[in-house]
């Protein structure tokens, strides 16, 4: 299996991306771990697989993540190749309709999939999410609503919460549509 994958650099520190030829398959937070540990944890469950560095193959989430960054893009348009049980799956997906700067419980998102009582099972499968940000599991919230358990992090939950809610309520003017077209084109000419 070839799995594409790159670093890009975020105000809450290196992504790690990989894609196969279906779709992307991790968006992770790298921390303080390297590429090639990066690489080695998400191996283990796969038959021989051919990691290769390429920006070209993830160049439409790098860039859909940057806009996302910037406040220009409030929903992905990115294939997936998720890999999780039936359960894990149908909390992914009801997570991708919790709309950009809205939260949700825990239980809430039990109830949606129609597992009224499985609100712990939920919080395990967000902490199984390998597709940060894009599938929002930092839109999820305890009943009391205070942040609870995130994988990057809680002050990355509080991160992109805050981040999500400052862009909510605007659209991009023209001026920041333009400066984010620039930038793209500035940083294709670095690479």
């Amino acid at each position: 299996m070839r799995l594409a994958y790159h670093v890009m650099s975020s105000p809450m520190g290196l992504l790690f991306l990989a894609c196969t030829e279906r779709g992307l398959r991790h968006l992770d937070f790298m921390d303080r771990k390297s590429l090639k540990r990066m690489i080695k944890d998400r191996s283990t469950r796969l038959e021989d697989p051919e990691w290769v560095p390429s920006l070209i193959d993830l160049q439409d989430v790098v860039q859909q993540m940057d806009d996302y960054l910037c406040g220009l893009r409030k929903s992905f348009d990115v294939k997936l190749d998720l890999i999780g049980s039936e359960f894990q799956l149908s909390v992914w997906k009801a997570l991708l309709d919790v709309p950009y700067g809205e939260t949700r419980t825990y239980g809430g998102i039990a109830k949606t999939i129609g597992q009224p009582r499985s609100a712990r099972a939920v919080g395990l499968a967000n902490n199984q999410n390998s597709v940060a940000i894009i599938i929002p599991c930092h839109r999820v919230i305890g009943a009391n609503g205070k942040l609870t358990g995130y994988g990057g992090g809680i002050q990355r939950k509080r991160w992109l919460l805050k981040h999500e809610e400052r862009f909510a309520s605007t659209e991009p003017s023209e001026r920041e549509l333009l400066a984010a077209a620039d930038n793209r084109v500035s940083s294709r000419r670095t690479r």
